[in-house]
């Protein structure tokens, strides 16, 4: 009996609206590894569009995907770049502790 064929998962598949996005992108930051935040900002301009999300943050495609690949290390101006260029904006709230 043959196996079934799979195909990779890819992520930026399932980042087709609006409101899944946002709220991957909520969830994150919540957790807030740097390198994941990296990555998942990454993976929703794979999404959109790695070459226009380039050109409407005023970067090379090349030096987008090397920032937010999975070991890359943005400065702060590039993801603040990059976030506006995907349309969001980076707020700051009080930090609410959870309960233990």
């Amino acid at each position: 009996m043959a196996l079934p064929k799979s195909t990779r998962w890819d992520l930026a598949e399932h980042l087709d609206n609006e409101e899944r996005i946002t709220l991957f992108l909520e969830a994150v930051f919540e957790d807030g590894d740097p390198q994941v935040i990296a990555a998942a900002i990454g993976e929703v301009a794979k999404a959109r569009g790695m070459s226009q999300v380039a050109r409407d943050a005023g970067l090379s495609r090349e030096s987008l995907y090397k920032a937010l690949s999975e070991n890359g290390n943005p400065e702060f101006g590039t993801v603040l770049k990059v976030v506006r260029a995907l349309g969001f904006d980076l707020t700051v709230s009080p930090h609410k502790p959870v309960a233990a």
